[in-house]
């Protein structure tokens, strides 16, 4: 079924002065402009294109990639408020409408906030909300501990970052064990789920947990102590934070590392760092 809002992969039936006709099936024929038109078009063949309404409500196609789909969160930048609501940019050329009900604090123009992309039935228009947990599944979530997922940071509290998880479930950071200083509202990363809790919720972390891990890093760290010649200036009394913007690893992984490899026999501890033992 053709979406409006989504991506779509539509075929070509006419051609005409200022673009081609797609075939929207139940939606009728949908132009994409020229400027939108492949070079190697021909008619019979397909397209992939997005579908949105133009300034007066018309469905109309583009190439153009937007910065979310319906069913998607993003981080978007206010372009314009309005008396009816403010407007956002997304990378298509009509602005995203956010209606007034759907803010939860005034939106400052050139400021840039995590949204909700939606249809809106009820003035059948595409529109975007600030109302993050409207939209999340409140079904169980059936991750286990270990998956990998997509995240989105979108709040801040005291305990550590909000994240949204593979655009439908809300999981946490904590502060404590986040040394990344890019991680901030708008951040997207691979992360991976640390505990499934009784209550529901999910505790992310931004490394894989456990033995995984401790292996995958072992084999690394060896090889950057081969590379820097045998030598690492790095130990338990080195920081968290300067381990992560070394390694991009938390301390107590890297501390597992350390001692895998020790154990192992392939390093041994010296006076400021560890070494590789040929």
């Amino acid at each position: 079924m053709i979406g409006i809002g989504r991506y779509n992969r539509l075929k070509i039936v006419k051609e005409v002065p200022f673009g081609v006709y797609l075939d929207g099936e139940e939606l009728g024929e949908i132009l994409l402009p020229s400027k939108y038109v492949p070079d190697n078009h021909e008619i019979g063949s397909e397209v992939d294109i997005f579908l949105y309404l133009d300034s007066e409500e018309r469905l109309i196609a583009t190439t153009l990639k937007p910065r979310a789909q319906v069913g998607e969160f993003a981080l978007l930048t206010v372009a314009s408020n309005s008396k009816f609501g403010s407007f956002l940019k997304w990378n298509i050329e009509k602005d995203l409408f956010v209606p007034f009900k759907e803010q939860k604090n005034p939106l400052m123009v050139g400021k840039s906030y995590v949204f909700f992309v939606y249809f809106d039935e009820e003035s059948g228009r595409l529109a975007a909300s600030q109302k993050i947990h409207k939209f999340l599944s409140k079904e169980p979530p059936e991750f286990n501990e270990g998956d990998e997922v997509d995240i989105l940071i979108y709040d801040l509290t005291p305990l550590g970052w909000k994240a949204i998880i593979n655009h439908s479930f809300t999981g946490m950071l904590y502060s404590s064990e986040v040394y990344n200083t890019d991680v901030k509202i708008g951040f997207e990363s691979k992360a991976y789920i640390k505990k499934l809790r009784e209550d529901l919720k999910i505790d992310l972390s931004l490394n894989r947990s456990g033995y995984g891990t401790v292996k995958d890093f072992s084999e690394i760290l060896l090889e950057k102590l081969i590379e820097n010649e045998g030598f690492l200036s790095f130990n338990d009394n080195s920081s968290p934070e300067l381990i992560y913007s070394a390694f991009g690893v938390s301390k107590k992984v890297f501390k597992k590392a350390v001692g895998s490899l020790y154990k192992s026999q392939k390093i041994k501890l010296v006076n400021g760092g560890i070494e590789w033992i040929n």
